[in-house]
């Protein structure tokens, strides 16, 4: 296959080219950074350099693409983003490709968050999402107009809490740690969704070579069971030597909201229609490794 990775450079950008590359694909990147494209081609990824929010270095490859990954995140305008990006896309397919030929997979990266906060009741892939966290409300019908563009073979992934590497969302938490003070958003008693970026880079590598079946899917990306906050943050307490114990903070915004946000999640499809299946050892048993590859990112 022929796939293009928009935010290659990032936190899941990243791993999901390389994960493709090892699968055998040939894989274009854009990144913003010279540098990163550096990077990108030492990976044996053709980077693209220039703004994800101008698609012209790109958008001519459309017409012998087999899938796009939209892996952008980590900007404060990502709505606006996301809705452009899938706009350019769905027009170019429809311009550029043969009319005789497949549809483009366009893949695009929600988040869990969209379930909401819930400490009763248990949700999976195909749940209603009636109560999303508030700063990522928007992304629901978002994820609707992914699934159902005329022009494109539309599928979400939603990955859950990232861990592992240098940490993702955990960043300021372990960084924190490694200051001598655990603090969190929250409330005794959460729960965590959550997902290691090497499983998920398998999920998407999964979905791309299996997109011509499972158009119209929304994939939740999540680790079998979920994982108790506090006994996370014991845990954390322990391995980064604080020992002066952990407390909760109260949110002051939508994104501080979204991080304290518990959802019960079982996920199944993923399982059931691509034979994804987690591997990586959980969040608390697992931290040790995860704090010191967070510590060893920032040297």
């Amino acid at each position: 296959m022929k796939v293009l990775v928009l935010g290659a450079s990032g936190f899941i950008g990243l791993p999901v080219a390389q994960a493709l590359i090892r699968a055998g694909h040939e894989v274009y990147g854009q990144t913003r950074s010279t540098a990163k494209a550096k990077q990108l081609a030492a990976d044996e990824i053709i980077p693209i350099v220039g703004e994800v929010t101008n698609p012209a270095p790109w958008l001519h490859l459309i017409g012998t693409l087999d899938v796009i990954i939209d892996a952008v995140g980590g900007t404060a305008d990502i709505r606006s983003i996301s809705a452009s990006l899938l706009s350019s896309i769905s027009t170019a397919a429809k311009n550029l490709r043969p009319a005789s030929s497949p549809k483009l997979t366009y893949i695009y990266s929600s988040g869990t968050w969209v379930h909401g906060d819930n400490r009763k009741d248990i949700v999976s892939d195909t749940t209603p999402c009636t109560n999303p966290a508030q700063a990522v409300a928007w992304r629901v019908d978002q994820e609707q107009r992914v699934v159902t563009d005329a022009n494109l073979n539309g599928i979400v992934i939603r990955p859950a809490l990232l861990y592992g590497r240098s940490a993702s969302l955990l960043a300021p938490l372990f960084k924190s740690a490694s200051e001598g003070k655990v603090a969190w958003y929250g409330t005794p008693g959460g729960r965590y969704a959550i997902i290691h970026v090497d499983d998920l880079a398998d999920l998407y590598v999964k979905t791309s070579e299996k997109g011509s079946i499972v158009g119209g899917k929304i994939f939740d990306a999540a680790n079998d069971m979920t994982e108790s906050v506090d006994d996370f943050l014991q845990k954390l307490v322990e391995v980064s030597g604080t020992g002066s114990g952990y407390e909760y903070i109260k949110p002051t915004n939508l994104y501080e909201e979204a991080v304290a946000t518990t959802s019960l999640i079982r996920p199944y499809l993923a399982r059931a229609l691509l034979g994804w299946q987690p591997r990586k050892a959980g969040l608390v048993d697992g931290l040790t490794t995860y704090y010191a590859a967070y510590l060893a990112s920032r040297e």
